[in-house]
């Protein structure tokens, strides 16, 4: 609609230039602005202005033009028109202060995520995004989206199975609180709602989810139980059943939103629960009868994770035991460290029994774990938990990290702080590494999300010069070191791809260009695959001691997006995995055949 530009009462400046410089003046406070606005206290647009080197408004609004300038959050021109127009809206155009942000680029691919998402939760809705900053060479993204949510959740499955044909869709306001609501199951293990207040992601969720689980429980067990497809001896339902492979988004608008916490991530009106839960209840429980063979498959799917449960549920119970900080309980492939206390712990996994041997050699046990894994671990894509418990190798770490599994799950019972995955350099080692990353992505995602699981950088050569060695981590650092202690350019055979791509005479050539060149300068360089190739004490220099070594902390930036890549890589699609090879082939720097 555009800003305001008439007289404020209070200020006696513009409404423009008060939304712009003065701090809890946004749009939300009073009846005339928004309807529903995700703002809390009015100071977005003010913030940024403060925080631009300069700030450009443009404003189109009742047959006008009007445009001002500002610096540092300070007014630098009066308010003027600048000509007619027969649009509305309003125009930002700002740049970063330097002096206050170190690093001044935008990131695309958050900004078209979040945009991505603004469209679906406003159906109809189009928002054109265009990044000029390289000039001929963008391309414009356009969002719209007709089904609004239905569409998120039908985007969310579309690398999935889907149990359902139709989602279910309902839009609907009760006393006050708009309520839109989507819902597909897949036939994955996996849960994944999204949940909105005013178009803002409430990460933890809030009254909203609490609602919307409530109700999804209570409809599925009286459609199972009115027709007869729970007996009357079974047991119900429960919770965790009846949100297996369930996807679903849902979006509340209300007046007056109670956030938890300046971040926004939970709702807490209490009102909103009573009124999602009321609203999901009676359409839901409509959805069902009128789509009985959606129906039936949902409750299939609800009935084969309620029997799957139960049969992990008997595997733990003879696999976990309490206590287990009890030594007794441990593996005994465990090399455990003698500190009992969590804070100071860490827990390297290693690949194989000789890399094990090493760093079990060349740790410090006082508070040093080691636990070697032998071969390849079960991929848990495809396995329910009973399988992964009757996993000899996947038992044995569930049971030394300490923190159980599944129901039982607990992050505060973590024996260590700092869980390591440290495989080889080459194929096989990357393999291991991903097959764990999966495991701790789907059965254990807290530990990651809290910051307790890494990856060791084990270096990739040793460069001696006479009895001065130094090791080496990335190609680049390598061609870096050989040029400062060969005094001279060389060409790295093991960092050249474009070598290895002109045929194999000439790669020999440049290899025997790279011998001549390092017997020159008595330059020995020796490339490490396999952690087993380091003696112990090599192996605490370069990748166990605290003061020298270089790990990765595993984040979850996106976690849709690492939902679909986890899925494609280790999932049962053949032909996705086939196509993001060959889509992603030519990136490959390191290629080990």
């Amino acid at each position: 609609r555009g800003i305001p530009v008439d007289k404020h009462p209070v200020t006696k400046l513009s409404a423009l230039e008060t939304v712009m410089t003065k701090l809890h003046a946004g749009g939300k406070f009073g009846d005339s602005g928004y309807k529903v606005s995700g703002g809390l206290h009015g100071v977005g647009i003010s913030v940024v202005n403060a925080l631009s080197v300069y700030l450009r408004t443009e404003v189109k609004r009742e047959g006008k033009i009007w445009v001002q300038e500002y610096e540092r959050g300070k007014t630098k021109s009066k308010l003027k028109s600048i000509g007619l127009t027969k649009e509305r809206g309003t125009t930002q155009i700002w740049q970063a202060d330097p002096q206050i942000f170190s690093v001044l680029d935008y990131n695309l691919d958050l900004i078209l995520k979040h945009l991505r998402q603004q469209a679906y939760l406003t159906k109809g809705i189009k928002i054109l995004v265009r990044d000029e900053r390289l000039a001929g060479k963008s391309r414009p993204y356009m969002f719209y989206f007709e089904g609004g949510i239905a569409s998120f959740v039908s985007h969310l499955n579309h690398k999935h199975e889907v149990k359902q044909e139709k989602i279910f869709y309902v839009d609907k306001e009760q006393d006050g609180v708009q309520v839109e609501l989507a819902v597909q199951y897949t036939t994955d293990y996996r849960e994944l709602v999204y949940t909105f207040a005013n178009n803002i992601h409430t990460v933890e969720g809030g009254m909203h989810l609490v609602g919307f689980r409530s109700a999804l429980t209570r409809v599925l067990n009286n459609y199972a139980r009115k027709n007869n497809i729970l007996k009357e001896k079974e047991d119900n339902l429960s919770g965790d059943d009846v949100r297996e492979g369930l996807t679903a988004v849902i979006s509340v608008k209300l007046r007056e939103p109670q956030f938890e916490g300046q971040t926004k991530a939970k709702l807490g009106n209490a009102e909103v629960r009573t009124v999602v839960e009321t609203i999901f209840n009676d359409y839901f429980s409509a959805y069902l009868e009128e789509n009985p063979r959606d129906a039936r498959a949902i409750l299939d799917k609800c009935l084969l994770a309620q029997r799957a449960r139960a049969a992990a549920r008997n595997a733990r119970e003879a696999v976990l035991r309490k206590g287990v900080l009890d030594g007794l309980t441990l593996p005994g492939k465990l090399a455990d460290c003698s500190s009992r206390n969590p804070e100071e712990c860490e827990l390297y996994i290693v690949e194989g029994d000789s890399a094990g041997g090493s760093a079990k050699q060349g740790r410090d046990r006082r508070f040093q774990a080691i636990l070697p894994l032998r071969g390849k671990i079960l991929n848990v894509e495809k396995s329910r938990l009973d399988k992964i418990l009757a996993n000899s190798e996947l038992k044995a770490l569930i049971v030394a990290m300490g923190t159980n599994v599944g129901e039982q799950f607990d992050v505060h019972e973590l024996r260590y702080d700092r869980i390591i995955i440290m495989t080889d350099a080459d194929v096989d080692g990357s393999h291991i590494r991903t097959l764990l990353l999966t495991l701790f992505y789907r059965y254990f995602p807290e530990i990651i999300t809290d910051g307790h699981l890494y990856i060791a950088k084990p270096p990739l050569y040793q460069i001696k010069k006479g009895k001065e060695a130094h090791w080496v981590f990335t190609d680049e650092e390598l061609d870096s070191l050989v040029k400062k202690l060969g005094g001279g350019e060389m060409v790295s055979i093991f960092a050249e791809a474009e070598a290895a791509d002109s045929g194999s005479a000439e790669v020999q050539e440049a290899e025997n260009e790279e011998t001549k060149a390092a017997k020159a300068n008595k330059l020995n360089i020796q490339r490490y695959k396999g952690l087993g190739e380091m003696n112990p004490q090599q192996l605490w220099d370069t990748t166990m001691n605290p003061q020298t070594r270089i790990m990765k902390v595993v984040t979850i930036d996106e976690a849709q997006k690492a939902d679909e890549i986890f899925e494609i890589l280790m999932g049962s699609d053949v032909t996705a995995r086939k196509r993001f090879i060959q889509t992603h082939a030519k990136s490959v720097k390191n290629l080990d055949i």
